[in-house]
């Protein structure tokens, strides 16, 4: 009963912590593959790790910025969670099918340079186009292992705050490409669908954009708006500490490659953590 109750506290704690820290990771989880399907455990487990990810600038940028990785993940026994990678909520197994939704946090975007820890996304190439504002997010995610070797994984996006963000579905194909008792290697490929309004709030220009900023006028409507190619690879030093890496890249397409404001339509992005587990 003690224990019960110790965790309860731990959790009502690191639920408010966890929020001034979600943003990075939460990103990231948006931006590599996007629909990975959690790790399930028999008890509760605390994951605590950092490292550095790399990503563009903004969507469509040519430069590139290194940030810092926070990692702090709590799963209980009967699905709840709290993390930097998946946000706040539930998710859990039934046979070959995972399930989870969550409450998590889409990034802003500046029209200038931003520090490298910031929050959010941003370059001077985009002066004038104003700011776009981060959005709190409703995240639900479906996995299927179809074999042991592929899994077909589905994850929404829907804002609960700055509706006129828009909505996003990303389709993820996973493959085991190695496991052993100390490495792991999988391989991701995600296709990424945007709605109108979030087509036209990452990517297009409207009149007054276009008339501050310079670029052309460009409507964005709804449609498939990139793929991106994963390979992530864990390594298991012992029981608790592992080093976790990630590269690949992400290629823009149709009306997003179109955009004026995408000086790069392929982007490399990449990670490296080192977590601890207990």
């Amino acid at each position: 009963m003690r224990n019960i109750e110790l965790h309860h506290t731990f959790l009502h704690s690191l639920t408010a912590f966890s929020l001034k820290i979600i943003v990075p990771g939460a990103l990231l989880a948006l931006l590599a593959p996007p629909v990975l399907a959690a790790e399930h455990s028999q008890g509760n487990v605390l994951t605590l790790g950092g490292g550095v990810d790399v990503s563009p600038r903004y969507s469509g940028s040519d430069k590139s910025r290194a940030t810092t990785a926070l990692v702090l993940d709590y799963s209980l026994f009967n699905g709840f969670f709290v993390s930097t990678t998946r946000g706040i909520g539930y998710g859990n197994t039934i046979g070959k099918l995972d399930y989870s939704a969550a409450l998590s946090y889409r990034p802003g975007r500046k029209d200038r340079d931003v520090d490298s820890d910031s929050i959010s996304y941003g370059s001077d190439n985009l002066r004038g186009l104003g700011d776009v504002k981060g959005s709190a997010l409703g995240v639900l995610g479906l996995g299927y292992k179809v074999t042991d070797w592929l899994n077909v994984q589905l994850q929404a996006e829907v804002p609960v705050s700055e509706q006129s963000n828009g909505q996003a579905l990303h389709v993820g194909i996973v493959s085991p490409l190695y496991a052993s008792s100390k490495n792991s290697v999988a391989l991701a490929l995600t296709g990424s669908w945007g709605s109108s309004k979030y087509m036209q709030t990452y990517y297009g220009v409207n009149p007054s954009q276009s008339a501050a900023s310079g670029f052309a006028r460009h409507e964005a409507g709804a449609g498939i708006y990139a793929y991106s190619l994963n390979v992530d690879w864990t390594h298991k030093i012992n029981e608790s500490w592992s080093v976790v890496a990630a590269t690949g890249f992400t290629q823009l397409t149709g009306d997003a490659g179109n955009s004026p404001i995408v000086q790069r339509k392929t982007s490399p992005t990449g990670s490296l953590k080192v977590t601890y587990s207990f």
